[in-house]
């Protein structure tokens, strides 16, 4: 499973999870919504998009502008798309699969349910691999069709925000001995130090 193409053309993101998108960073935002506009994306206040709408202006943004920017829609994620609450980071990052979930639907069934704990497949997974506190780090595999620099801002952000107050510093970079999308695999492998 490659980058950009969505796993079932059935499934819809939501709008306030696209924001993220505009609202990364305020140079180039005009750009950013020319993009989603030239995919299908409006943002005229409807509630859900097809997921491959959003994954094609991932791919012009990509193609077109630049990585950079990706990482940047990712680290926006967490302030534009719902999560569950969350105390610590090993809680945080597991409840990136969920927030994931959480902001998708298929055949207009959200896909994480919090009050049940139901979730749909269909999209692939955030998953937590490992994590030891006591070293300070953790793996987390991201099997999805978004882009992996996305993923990287999304792991970035959350570890910012969750990492021990002790704990100054934090890496998040890709497992380069692990199998990568960029490259037509089904995922991609990140390593995280704080």
């Amino acid at each position: 499973m490659a980058e950009f193409i969505a796993f079932n053309n059935a499934v819809e993101v939501n709008e306030r999870t696209i924001l993220s998108f505009v609202n990364s960073t305020k140079k180039g935002k005009e750009q950013r919504v020319a993009m989603l506009k030239k995919s299908g994306i409006a943002l005229d206040g409807t509630v859900w998009y097809p997921v491959q709408h959003w994954l094609d202006a991932f791919k012009d943004l990509s193609d077109n502008i630049g990585e950079i920017d990706l990482f940047f829609i990712g680290r926006a994620i967490i302030e534009n798309a719902e999560f569950p609450p969350m105390k610590d980071l090993q809680e945080a990052l597991a409840s990136i699969d969920f927030a994931y979930h959480m902001n998708h639907r298929v055949n207009g069934q959200v896909m994480f349910d919090a009050e049940t704990g139901t979730m749909l497949d269909g999209i692939g997974h955030y998953t937590l691999v490992s994590f030891d506190a006591a070293a300070r780090k953790a793996v987390m595999k991201c099997e999805n069709p978004y882009p992996s620099k996305f993923d990287q801002g999304i792991i970035d952000k959350v570890t910012e925000l969750f990492k021990p107050a002790t704990s100054k510093e934090y890496q998040v970079s890709i497992d380069s001995t692990k199998e990568r999308r960029t490259r037509g695999a089904e995922s991609c492998t990140y390593l995280i130090h704080w």
